[in-house]
């Protein structure tokens, strides 16, 4: 693993960012931006994954990262699920369903990957570097 040394060097953090710009872009249109409840609950879960994965980083201890990357993980089920709302109600259709929760679930191995990683490094309770 490279040296990580700002959680913009994170690629989760920096897939995190593109889900997050995709979620804005498609709950801002039609019926979805109408849809108050679900298009502030998906914001907020989108944007929780990359703030969960900063948040844990710059806490510098490799307890808490682990927790704050597990949020990270359940936020991005979250927005996993809200997607199957949005296509199930027709705000959606199966393309962007598709590519959006390609991108989670993706964001969810590199999780798990680093979370390992963490788990097994020599690096406990450093900067991750």
């Amino acid at each position: 693993m490279s040296k990580i040394e700002r959680f913009e060097d994170i690629e989760a953090w920096q897939t995190a960012r593109e889900l997050t710009q995709a979620v804005y872009g498609i709950s801002n249109e039609g019926a979805f931006g109408r849809d108050f409840g679900l298009r502030d609950q998906i914001r907020r879960a989108a944007v929780s994954i990359m703030s969960n994965i900063a948040e844990g980083f710059e806490r510098g201890g490799d307890k808490e990262f682990m927790q704050f990357l597990a949020q990270a993980k359940g936020s991005s089920g979250e927005v996993r699920a809200q997607l199957y709302v949005a296509l199930d109600i027709g705000f959606i259709d199966q393309p962007t369903f598709d590519r959006l929760s390609d991108m989670a679930t993706r964001i969810n191995r590199m999780l798990s990957g680093l979370m390992k990683y963490l788990r097994t490094s020599d690096l406990k309770g450093s900067k991750y570097k």
